[in-house]
């Protein structure tokens, strides 16, 4: 039997269907049609962002210490496939979409880690408490996490452009609409030397400690090496070892008792405050006795004898614990702490590097809130010959050395170039007000210290090229107690040439032994590449 549609019915069914379709047309254009074309346009415009060219650094000759390799990326969907220059460049005459990023290739490694840094992603809680968003910064960005990368951050970074394409439905670029060209960041001409940083590195292999030169007349750093070192390529790796701590900066963060190196700074209080002068005579007995304590010259421990009266520039020379034991106390602790913050070893010196410390020096206040003790002669003695209630770091000690090479003033150190055309910084130096009579003094208990009959031996054959026999290098060795009752830390500090001295050089190996025996070697090859011309 033939089934019959009723009229009506399909009539009324009509009229619904069309009734929908007009109030989806009316939701689709007029209620969301501003929407619509939005998202419309959108799919169709599209922009390309074109990154700008980090900042670059050289030594102080030109050579480059880093690169920005370009990396090159075609987008499909998730998927994100990288390819070669060429491909490149073919697949964009073909229109397609082509993005390019820029990778920091370190072409030195871990040798300049330290000083150079490394770039990190830009995390979404950075951008919001930080509000970096506004600075160009978004999910993805590279910012410097270390070194001079994040102490210039803002001068290298530049500014990102950008190209407005119009793209069809399979994803080529029709039409090119609008392009903003980026802004390369800065770039900077460092202090330091590639060279005499290689050879630092190459001594220092297999070694706790750092290696610190600069010139004395201007505080330009020419070596600054931390070991051990990081790949700046890996470093969740240096984050995760405890043991050997290589993200520590240590010449600039790390802070050591400086040892016999720190007579420098007792030789001039002393003769600054009238308690000795150059012909004063002192006596080692050897071995000092107060109450039940016994305060002992190295020359009587290790071989059994003494120097007998002996004036500042031999007792520098000999590094004579006694001398200074005796000395310190004529000083007294307050003023021989008052000569260490003249020095401003107590405080930053302003490096331009992020993770600066400043040393510490103990005072009787001090150490009676934080420990319920009185300061006694003992604290005094060991005070006057950088043991005890004293850190510093291998910066500090350097900058120590420095003030008697340049005649008694002392620089803020750089890591840029001073006065180089690309950098910001000038000669930045001050007078600590010492005696230049004093200064010569210290000097020549220097020169004698690597001097035949003296304690840094490695250098009683040192020969700067071009230059008479004797008065090539002034130094100072220093071996500090650690407080473990077993090892030392091994310090050698030195400046050449005597007269008009180019560089000052401190070295530390941390718990390594004696500073003649272990540091002044790395010392000498350093100034051996230093002088080679």
């Amino acid at each position: 039997m033939e089934e019959k549609h009723n009229p009506e019915f399909i009539f009324i069914f009509l009229i619904l269907f069309f009734l929908v379709l007009i109030l989806r047309l009316f939701q689709l254009q007029i209620v969301q049609g501003k929407t619509n074309r939005f998202l419309a346009e959108n799919n169709r415009i599209r922009k390309i962002l074109i990154p700008a060219q980090r900042g670059l650094f050289f030594d102080r000759h030109g050579e480059p210490l880093v690169q920005n390799q370009p990396i090159f990326h075609l987008k499909s969907g998730a998927e994100d496939k990288k390819m070669g220059r060429e491909e490149a460049l073919t697949l964009q005459a073909e229109g397609k979409e082509v993005e390019i990023s820029l990778r920091r290739n370190y072409l030195t490694g871990e040798i300049f880690a330290h000083l150079l840094g490394y770039l990190g992603e830009v995390s979404l809680e950075e951008l919001k408490q930080k509000k970096l968003e506004l600075e160009g910064y978004r999910p993805g960005s590279l910012i410097g996490r270390f070194g001079v990368e994040m102490q210039y951050e803002k001068q290298l970074k530049g500014r990102d452009g950008g190209e407005l394409v119009e793209v069809n439905t399979a994803g080529e670029i029709v039409r090119r609409i609008n392009k903003v060209l980026p802004q390369s960041g800065k770039s900077f001409t460092l202090a330091v030397d590639r060279d005499l940083q290689e050879v630092a590195a190459g001594e220092m292999a297999g070694k706790k400690g750092a290696v610190i030169a600069s010139r004395p007349q201007t505080g330009e750093i020419l070596v600054l090496y931390s070991s051990p070192s990081f790949d700046p390529d890996k470093v969740v790796g240096a984050v995760s070892d405890e043991e050997n701590l290589p993200l520590l900066n240590r010449v600039i963060s790390g802070i050591f008792a400086p040892g016999s190196t720190f007579k420098i700074v007792t030789s001039i209080a002393g003769l600054q405050e009238g308690k000795i002068s150059e012909n004063s005579l002192i006596n080692d007995p050897g071995v000092i006795v107060v109450n039940d304590y016994r305060y002992s010259n190295w020359y009587f421990t290790q071989y059994g004898k003494t120097e007998g009266e002996i004036n500042l520039i031999k007792a520098l020379a000999r590094s004579t614990d006694t001398f200074f034991y005796q000395l310190g106390e004529r000083l007294g602790e307050e003023k021989l702490i008052s000569w260490i913050k003249k020095f401003h070893l107590d405080q930053k010196f302003g490096i331009d590097l992020p993770g600066e410390s400043a040393g510490f020096v103990a005072t009787p206040e001090w150490k009676q809130e934080i420990r319920g003790e009185s300061w006694f002669l003992g604290n005094t003695y060991h005070l006057a010959i950088g043991q005890g209630d004293l850190d510093l770091t291998p910066l500090g000690v350097n900058q120590m050395t420095s003030v008697i090479a340049s005649g008694g003033k002392m620089c803020i150190p750089r890591i840029l170039r001073v006065g180089a055309e690309n950098t910001p910084y000038k000669e930045d130096c001050f007078d600590l007000g010492i005696n230049k009579e004093n200064i010569e003094i210290v000097k020549k208990g220097m020169i004698g210290a690597c001097s035949a009959g003296g304690t840094g031996w490695p250098f009683f054959d040192f020969q700067i090229p071009g230059l008479p026999a004797g008065r090539q290098v002034a130094c100072k060795t220093g071996t500090a107690e650690t407080g473990d009752g077993k090892t030392t830390h091994a310090w050698f500090t030195v400046f050449a040439p005597i007269d008009n001295p180019e560089i000052v050089l401190t070295v530390l190996v941390e718990k390594g032994g004696e500073g003649s025996y272990v540091a002044a070697p790395i010392a000498k090859e350093i100034l051996k590449e230093y002088f080679r011309e």
